[in-house]
């Protein structure tokens, strides 16, 4: 079965280059973000790894961990954070699972039960495991993305997903499309015109099904 928003992500035990964990026990009370890639040493895969590492001032402002995962070992990892620094021009910190068993791309849907890592193979063999998840404190799965090989994740886009989850998570409003850090947000329609106002003071209706008004603080 797809794992789902809102499914509860496996606790696996995973092999990293920064020693092993379980998953669930690494997120902790935090947010997380995984990104998965098919192969170590690819030319799309190292400038995704290079934004990740670029933005890691952010990740950190917004309480959020960030971990890779790839297919290869952790010997291989270790040498290819060289090169992901390298591009970036800032610092790999965050953990790469070495997923060689693919224990994780089958737990969280990325590959079919019977896909296994033949001789010789390419990064095609793993294709579909290029995903972003989104991963609450809660351990839920809040958001997924995946992308083909030939197209590189916008991380500024993870980025902006992750705030408009954050601002959503609790708050009882929802995001609109292009939102971003001090827009205005929607107020659902489960919420009254009456209960509204006592929640969020001015509001302004543009349909009778939409309702904006200021982010909460």
């Amino acid at each position: 079965m797809s794992l789902r928003i809102n499914d509860t992500v496996p606790n696996l035990e995973v092999e990293t280059d920064q020693g092993s964990f379980q998953l669930h026990d690494w997120i902790g009370d935090s947010w997380a973000i995984m990104f998965s890639h098919p192969k170590d040493f690819t030319p799309v895969c190292t400038t995704e790894f290079g934004a990740v590492a670029q933005l890691a001032d952010e990740w950190e402002k917004r309480g959020t961990k960030v971990i890779g995962v790839s297919v290869d070992g952790v010997e291989e990892h270790k040498k290819w954070k060289s090169d992901i620094e390298k591009v970036a021009g800032s610092k790999a910190g965050f953990p790469i699972i070495a997923d060689s068993g693919l224990e994780v791309s089958k737990a969280f849907d990325m590959l079919p039960a019977e896909a296994y890592l033949p001789d010789g193979r390419t990064p095609n063999d793993t294709a579909t495991v290029r995903v972003v998840y989104i991963i609450g404190p809660d351990k839920k799965m809040k958001l997924s993305m995946t992308y083909p090989m030939n197209v590189g994740r916008n991380f500024a886009e993870v980025l902006r997903a992750l705030d408009g989850l954050q601002m959503a998570n609790g708050k009882g409003v929802a995001t609109p499309a292009n939102w971003n850090v001090g827009d205005d947000v929607i107020i659902p329609t489960t919420v009254s015109d009456e209960d509204a106002k006592a929640k969020f003071g001015d509001f302004t209706t543009v349909l009778p099904y939409l309702r904006t008004t200021k982010a909460p603080g």
